[in-house]
């Protein structure tokens, strides 16, 4: 059996208006009169309001720049500086979702596994050593890592947690997700770097999944289903490149989960043996307004069933893997102990759709 706990999340200090990074970004861009109105059109239109970022110049349009040069002529920082300002900010942020998620519940000692997840940073020894030396952790802890897989991976990594608490009597997972989305903004004006500017940020998501219960009304992790549609591999896609880590992200990727969606989800119905009306919470990644137009459309779902998922991406941005799991811990937060089936959906490069079912 494997029940979710609780969830702890964590932002960076620097909260951006995304009217204050539109500036910033038609600086940056150098863009003539056209191309600026364009990508204030595509700003306006994105029902963000508000995104974190571990970078201050996002929203500094007239002082000093610690990262990205005020000049347009200047090159970017390369992937070396990018990766050196990971290694500084994602491990406090992590720490503190941890210390958020287990507060009151457990110590850090009585944690068995740490799962860490992340496609924003890589390095070795890596975030889950790290957090396991800051934190004090037993030095016989299980430990694995997901990374690269974009922001559906905290459903994977949902499943690898059940697998273990499902094996593993009296175990502790910590599942944290941390994304630094915004040390990868590039200075090339193209219409996936356009998309990518004006939708991702930073955050970090801890979850405790255990075989064990500390409470009376857990969440219980069910069933997964997952599929990938290859006809849009090459749509969202995420490569590594001497100028940082580049995004892929075309307009037709909501037209690809419009066709996909409904057959998707009544598959991981079917596996689960229940039907849409069994629903009572659809936890949809934000992956961006088009993507929750899509399946509310699809799914005919009202605009109180997608609330969440419009709350997080209006206050947050698409923090990739991390979101899902904002999403979900607004859910949670709402059941005031009342029976509930929570519906999970998340994509990512591939195309990959993963889903889970939670109950209690």
């Amino acid at each position: 059996m494997a029940n979710i706990i609780s969830i702890g999340t964590a932002l960076p200090k620097y909260r951006h208006q995304q009217n204050d990074i539109l500036k910033f970004m038609q600086a940056a861009f150098a863009l003539n009169d056209t191309d600026k109105r364009k990508l204030a059109y595509l700003y306006h239109q994105s029902n963000i309001n508000t995104r974190y970022s571990v970078v201050e110049d996002f929203g500094n349009n007239d002082g000093e720049r610690s990262f990205i040069s005020r000049d347009a002529a200047q090159p970017f920082p390369d992937i070396t500086r990018r990766m050196e300002l990971y290694e500084q900010q994602a491990l406090p942020l992590t720490i503190y979702a941890i210390e958020q998620c287990i507060k009151n519940i457990i110590e850090p000692a009585a944690i068995t596994h740490l799962i860490t997840i992340s496609c924003t940073g890589m390095s070795a020894p890596g975030l889950d050593l790290q957090v396991c030396e800051a934190m004090g952790l037993p030095p016989t802890i299980f430990r694995t890592s997901v990374n690269f897989m974009g922001c559906y991976a905290a459903i994977h990594g949902l499943k690898l947690a059940k697998m273990i608490c499902d094996s593993t009597p009296g175990a502790n997972v910590v599942l944290v997700a941390t994304e630094l989305c915004t040390l990868h903004f590039q200075q090339e004006f193209t219409l996936d770097n356009a998309a990518s500017s004006l939708l991702f940020a930073d955050g970090s998501a801890a979850v405790l999944i255990s075989s064990q219960t500390f409470e009376k009304r857990p969440l219980k992790l069910q069933s997964f289903y997952s599929q990938v549609s290859l006809k849009g591999k090459n749509d969202m896609a995420w490569q590594i490149n001497t100028k940082g880590f580049l995004m892929t992200l075309s307009s037709y990727i909501p037209q690809l989960i419009q066709q996909d969606i409904s057959a998707l989800v009544y598959n991981a119905f079917a596996q689960a043996g229940i039907t849409a009306v069994d629903v009572t919470h659809w936890c949809i990644h934000p992956g961006g307004k088009k993507i929750i137009d899509v399946i509310q459309k699809q799914m005919d779902l009202c605009d109180c069933q997608v609330a969440h998922s419009r709350k997080v991406l209006r206050e947050y941005g698409n923090m990739s893997s991390a979101s899902v799991l904002f999403v979900l811990k607004d859910m949670m937060h709402d059941m005031n102990g009342l029976p509930a089936n929570v519906f999970g959906i998340a994509f990512g490069p591939g195309l990959t759709m993963e889903t889970f079912i939670a109950s209690r």
